[in-house]
């Protein structure tokens, strides 16, 4: 009985061993109907995210299984901001080409959830909206809010690591792969309490590198901005009509209503903000805000201190500094004991300077 037993087992072995075998072969087999891979194409663009590809070629009579190209990500530097948007770069290479026998300036439509890699753009001044090419150029954003691009007309994934079918994402704070520590949640109401010498009042500051900025105003009043750079150069900026503009380079989306305003940043801005209220009736506001601000002050571990004594044994310590990120200076302790999520490092201690003293 164990000798058939073996022998069963055995049979069994052999069978997976001819079945992996010819597995590997036929694979071996199909791989070698293609030629090798040629060499990358130059990139789609030279800054922004582009796509590059590969060919090879069927050196069989039948057909090959697989692709017969392949495309990688390339120039992922970011554009400088006078190079504008690269959709809105394609819409306006129409502008000199009559569209039923009239010259049109057009802008971009973007998020088309229907067909996100077609060139539709409308006419500047009108409703009117034309898909003036079947497919972008290689290397166009799906969406405004994303990576992933189009290439051959397909919407491709691209992680935050830049690469094609990455599945790897920025956390809130804009770290690719990130696990959120390095920023924190701020969230707060404000109410307005009108006075009749007061003509406005401060609802929330935003300080600069904060992301995902949402405020809702409910009421009668209006919300403005106020920025200062980090060079200390200060401007103001009413909100007087909803649509999309820049702001000290941060793109802003406003949307006023008869009764209520909501203003949306997705950052990081490059200044810092105030957001300030105007009053401009009888009754009260009430705002809501959200943002993730960067945790820019740290502490740091020094190293260790001088020896407490040069012979015989003796110790040293080390401590902890506060440390501001955006200027790579060390700052008083206050700033790092604001964001509660820093932990300042316990001293750590050691022996030293051991060897006896000379007699």
């Amino acid at each position: 009985m164990e000798c058939c037993r073996w022998t069963t087992a055995g049979t069994f072995l052999l069978v997976s061993l001819m079945l992996s075998s010819r597995t590997a072969r036929s694979e071996e087999d199909r791989d070698s109907l293609w030629d090798a891979w040629g060499s990358w194409s130059e990139c789609s663009r030279t800054c922004g995210g582009g796509a590059s590809y590969s060919l090879r070629r069927c050196l069989s009579s039948k057909t090959c299984e697989g692709r017969n190209i392949r495309y990688r990500t390339c120039s992922n530097v970011d554009c400088p901001p006078e190079a504008g948007d690269f959709r809105a770069q394609q819409c306006s290479a129409h502008n000199d080409v009559k569209y039923q026998g009239q010259f049109y300036e057009w802008l971009p439509i973007s998020n088309d959830a229907d067909n996100p890699c077609s060139l539709k753009c409308q006419a500047r001044g009108t409703a009117l909206v034309v898909e003036l090419a079947p497919k972008v150029l290689d290397g166009t954003r799906c969406y405004t809010e994303s990576l992933d691009m189009c290439i051959s007309g397909l919407c491709q994934i691209v992680g935050c690591d830049r690469q094609l079918g990455s599945a790897v994402k920025e956390d809130n704070c804009g770290v690719c792969n990130g696990d959120g520590s390095t920023c924190r949640l701020v969230r707060g109401q404000y109410k307005s309490q009108l006075s009749a010498n007061k003509l406005d009042d401060t609802v929330v500051a935003i300080p600069y590198g904060s992301r995902q900025v949402r405020l809702v105003l409910k009421g009668p009043d209006h919300l403005y901005l106020e920025t200062k750079t980090l060079q200390g150069v200060n401007s103001e900026n009413s909100l007087s009509m909803t649509g999309s503009f820049f702001v000290e380079n941060s793109s802003i989306d406003f949307q006023k209503f008869p009764d209520k305003e909501i203003l949306r940043i997705s950052g990081p801005l490059t200044a810092d903000f105030t957001i300030k209220i105007r009053y401009a009736g009888a009754s009260e506001s009430s705002v809501q805000f959200i943002f993730y601000q960067p945790i820019i002050h740290r502490w740091r571990e020094t190293d260790f201190f001088p020896c407490s004594a040069s012979c015989g044994g003796g110790y040293q310590l080390t401590s902890a500094e506060c440390f501001d990120l955006r200027s790579n200076r060390v700052v008083a302790d206050q700033y790092c004991h604001y964001y509660p999520e820093n932990i300042k490092p316990k001293p750590k201690l050691q022996e030293c300077n051991l060897d006896p003293c000379p007699a």
